[in-house]
């Protein structure tokens, strides 16, 4: 099982990844037989090739940044990040609030990831 400070150091770079649109990236953090569940209550993506699918057609297709949004909280093989997704949704400037739950394989990979997020996580953003 890997240590609270690899899933610190993996939940923080998943961040970066999305916020830099980087879908290889991603991928590359998750485990081949992983489930994704975003939002939560969705059906889920399982396996890796579901998964890149939803990336690519979801946040592959966006303009979209992301920034942690708190402090990442991680024990031993799991860990939650915070963080908001800024992006252009029907025209619109919004900002997705999330708070990503993640679970690791002894190899580091992500086996798990759970988006907590709805429609009221949904905020317009004014343009600078």
């Amino acid at each position: 099982m890997i240590d609270e400070q690899q899933v610190r150091a993996t939940l923080a770079r998943y961040v970066e990844l999305v916020g830099a649109v980087d879908i290889d990236g991603i991928l590359e953090l998750y485990a081949a037989d992983a489930v994704v569940e975003d939002p939560v209550g969705k059906p889920p993506y399982v396996g890796i090739e579901a998964i890149a699918r939803f990336y690519r057609e979801g946040l592959g297709r966006l303009d979209a940044t992301a920034r942690l949004d708190g402090s990442i909280r991680a024990t031993r093989g799991c860990g939650a990040v915070p963080f908001c997704v800024d992006l252009n949704w029907g025209g619109q400037s919004r900002t997705i609030e999330v708070i990503d739950v993640m679970e690791f394989d002894a190899e580091g990979r992500i086996r798990s990831m759970k988006a907590y997020w709805g429609e009221a996580n949904m905020i317009a953003r004014e343009q600078p």
